[in-house]
């Protein structure tokens, strides 16, 4: 009997966290499954290989795992049976119970090598196996967890070993030695210590010193800024290009205030990572990973100093009791405030000399939005605004409801809808571009890696090497990043969808005229409104953009007088 020929779709993953091939274990993982599935006369016709993305995330959100499970409904799917390498790889803890119903559903064949073959879905010592395997692969992932988190804070107490990271502020790396492990220095890598920056130490004792003589945290922020001292991301732009300005922030004094390590002690495990259910009512949905700060006795300070110090032990004690006496420490119970005012246009208005969000601000009885930028920020910044900038609620909405209703008004509503969907149509090629941008930006940095790795072939410096390539896998992450926000942001809404939206809000003109305020702000809301305000000219623009992705590059707006005009 001659078994006949099976189009399969190969699926697997690979985590890099480890510093693994991902080229290597597709390959291996490949090359399981077409040992399984030749001998039957069967071929790959189809791969959905995820990188980077860790077991305990469910198939259903990993890009090219969630892919073939929507290909499972499609009868031109091209592939009528699923291989795996091996199930540790495709299946974490119950994840195999939560999809394999799906294969089972749609009469997709689920082949394993562990298996044999095909899994049964009658055969209980099969489901037994697979379950199996995927309590094997969580508690593999659980104890290289615990070992690592163990020989970690043993590595920080006894040793006082940095262990990574970027140095805290006032201090730099300074080369301590190859690494002990002779692999890991074979191959270039070396150990590191921190040492005083002679640029940015002598502010670090400024700040302690300041804080002791009674000074608060705004005020040592303003006088660092007003006597031209760069704030930590002004001082190494290189590696905060995501912060804007030189001014110095409260949150960085305090930061400082709090760090342990300018006692010369290393301190390790300030924070954690908790894996917290997306939804607890749908547990299929997998965790999400969450970063929280330990309670200060959670941390693990080394036995002794295993660096120059910035300030004293005494110190840094006497500062966190006056940090405690003056509000609530980080770590302590807090608890949720409830607004007591609405605000039509909460989170939604922005000034356009700062580009910040206005915040709500009630006086006289009534509803206001207030940007604050103290004069020395603003001069740092090269930025010309005032202290504190108003903005009244009750200017702005008589214009913008009589705007919205006239838009949204039967007569236009066609014209509306039209401009909207050209909108969107600039949008969808917009984005176009910046993926092709984003996929060019990748392949020149894994050419970039390439040339690092020959380098190093060639005997190039390891040290000087190893530097080029965690840049550049750094830049090359980051784009991978928005690459991958970019496919999930990717979608463009025809003129029907935008129609069921406005529908969904039912009579605009009418809402507005006689809603509740709470009612008005889900109308604003659900048009995915946006204001920009110019105090210069007392005016505002008023954005309408029915993207639920609420992307602003290219809205649908008016520019509105307020205070007095129309």
């Amino acid at each position: 009997m001659t078994l006949e020929p099976q189009q399969f779709a190969f699926l697997g993953r690979v985590s890099t966290e480890d510093h693994q091939d991902p080229e290597a274990s597709r390959n291996w993982q490949r090359q399981r499954a077409l040992s399984l599935i030749e001998p039957r006369n069967g071929a790959i016709v189809a791969e959905y290989f995820d990188i980077d993305h860790s077991r305990s995330v469910p198939p259903q959100r990993r890009p090219e795992a969630s892919r073939l499970l929507e290909l499972l409904a499609d009868p031109n799917r091209g592939f009528d049976a699923v291989v795996v390498g091996e199930p540790q790889r495709a299946f974490y803890g119950n994840q195999f119970a939560m999809t394999f119903p799906m294969f089972e559903h749609y009469g997709v064949q689920l082949w394993v090598p562990e298996i044999g073959g095909a899994i049964d879905p009658a055969n209980e010592a099969h489901e037994l196996i697979m379950s199996m395997y995927g309590g094997i692969s969580k508690g593999e992932r659980t104890r290289i967890k615990t070992r690592v988190r163990a020989a970690m804070a043993a590595m920080a107490q006894l040793e006082g070993r940095f262990l990574g990271g970027r140095p805290p502020y006032g201090y730099k790396l300074a080369d301590a030695g190859p690494h002990p492990n002779p692999s890991k220095a074979a191959d270039g890598k070396r150990l590191h210590k921190l040492v005083p920056d002679p640029q940015t130490e002598g502010t670090v004792r400024r700040i302690f010193a300041e804080f002791l003589s009674g000074l608060g945290i705004f005020a040592i922020a303003e006088g660092l800024t007003r006597d031209g001292i760069p704030s930590p991301s002004a001082h190494d732009r290189k590696r905060n290009p995501h912060r804007e300005g030189v001014a110095w922030a409260k949150g960085a004094v305090r930061a400082i205030l709090k760090n342990p390590r300018y006692t010369g002690h290393q301190v390790w495990a300030k924070q954690r990572k908790d894996e917290v259910l997306l939804d607890v009512n749908d547990i299929q949905l997998g965790h999400q990973t969450k970063l929280r700060w330990n309670s200060d006795d959670e941390w693990v300070w080394s036995d002794r100093p295993v660096h120059e110090p910035l300030v004293s032990r005494e110190e840094f004690g006497q500062v966190q009791t006056l940090l405690g006496s003056r509000g609530r420490t980080r770590g302590g119970e807090h608890k949720v405030h409830r607004t007591r005012h609405p605000y039509l246009f909460r989170g939604v208005v922005v000034c356009c000399l700062c580009d910040r969000r206005m915040q709500g601000h009630w006086t006289n009885d009534e509803p206001y939005y207030r940007c604050r930028y103290p004069q020395e920020y603003a001069l740092a910044n090269r930025v010309h605004h005032p202290r504190n900038v108003y903005l009244r609620e009750r200017d702005l909405v008589p214009a913008l409801d009589e705007w919205i209703a006239a838009e949204f008004a039967p007569g236009k509503l066609a014209v509306t809808l039209d401009t909207l969907a050209s909108a969107q149509q600039e949008q969808q090629t917009s984005h176009t571009r910046e993926i092709a941008r984003l996929h060019e930006s990748i392949a020149e940095c894994d050419r970039k890696l390439a040339q690092h790795r020959a380098a190093l072939e060639a005997g190039a410096d390891p040290t000087l090497v190893t530097e080029w390539m965690k840049e550049t896998q750094a830049q090359r992450s980051a784009a991978k990043v928005k690459l991958d926000r970019s496919g999930q942001t990717s979608g463009r809404m025809s003129k029907d969808d935008i129609m069921n939206i406005v529908e969904a809000l039912g009579n605009i003109a009418d809402v507005l005229h006689h809603a509740d305020p709470r009612d008005k702000a889900e109308v604003y809301e659900g048009l995915g409104l946006r204001l920009r305000y110019q105090p210069a000219h007392n005016t505002v623009r008023a954005e309408v953009n029915l993207d639920p992705h609420r992307s602003l590059n290219h809205p649908y707006g008016e520019m509105v007088r307020v205070r007095g005009g129309t």
